[in-house]
C-alpha cells in the first residue's frame, strides 16, 4: 500500500518537475535572430532582461567543461532564437550585463550548452569550435533570482 501511495504521488510530481525547466520549444520572448558566420567578424549586441523563475539546478543541465550541475536562473522560454549560417568560423556567445550573468544555449541537435562566469567579472561566455548550422535558443540569466539589464553578443572567429 505504501509503495503504491509513493508511486502515485511520484507521477504526480514528475510532470510538476518538468514545467520548472526552460524549454526550447517555445517562442522566444526577445526575438529572432539570422546570422551567418561572416556576418559575426562584426560583434552583434541585443539587449534583454536577464533572469526568470526557472531554477537550473533541478533541469539536469551540466557545465560542459567542469561538469558541474547548472545554476541560476532563467525563463522559461528562451530569449532569443539565432538561425546560424555557419562556415569556418568559431561561434562565441557572451553574456553580459550589471550583474552575475548565466548563458544557456539549446542546439538544433538538442545539445545543452551552460556557462556561468568565463567571460569575467561575472559575465557568461560559451564559445563553439565548430558549430554546426541550424537553430541556437538562447536564454539569458542571471545567477541569483532577481533580474537585471543585459546584452547578448555574439561574433564568430
Amino acid at each position: 500500500m505504501l509503495k503504491r501511495m509513493l508511486l502515485s504521488l511520484a507521477l504526480i510530481l514528475v510532470p510538476t518537475i518538468a514545467l520548472a525547466c526552460p524549454d526550447w520549444r517555445q517562442e522566444p520572448t526577445a526575438s529572432y535572430l539570422r546570422y551567418s558566420g561572416s556576418e559575426l567578424w562584426q560583434p552583434k549586441a541585443h539587449s534583454v532582461v536577464a533572469g526568470g523563475d526557472q531554477y537550473l539546478n533541478n533541469c539536469g543541465i551540466y557545465h560542459q567543461s567542469s561538469g558541474e550541475r547548472a545554476i541560476g536562473y532563467v525563463a522559461f522560454r528562451p530569449d532569443f532564437e539565432l538561425q546560424y549560417t555557419g562556415g569556418n568560423y568559431q561561434l562565441e556567445f557572451r553574456a553580459v550585463g550589471n550583474c552575475d550573468t548565466v548563458l544557456l544555449i539549446n542546439t538544433g541537435g538538442g545539445n545543452w550548452y551552460f556557462d556561468d562566469d568565463d567571460g569575467g567579472g561575472g559575465d557568461a561566455k560559451i564559445r563553439l569550435t565548430r558549430p554546426s548550422t541550424g537553430v541556437y535558443d538562447i536564454w539569458i540569466g542571471t545567477y541569483d533570482p532577481s533580474t537585471c539589464n543585459a546584452r547578448l553578443e555574439l561574433e564568430s572567429f
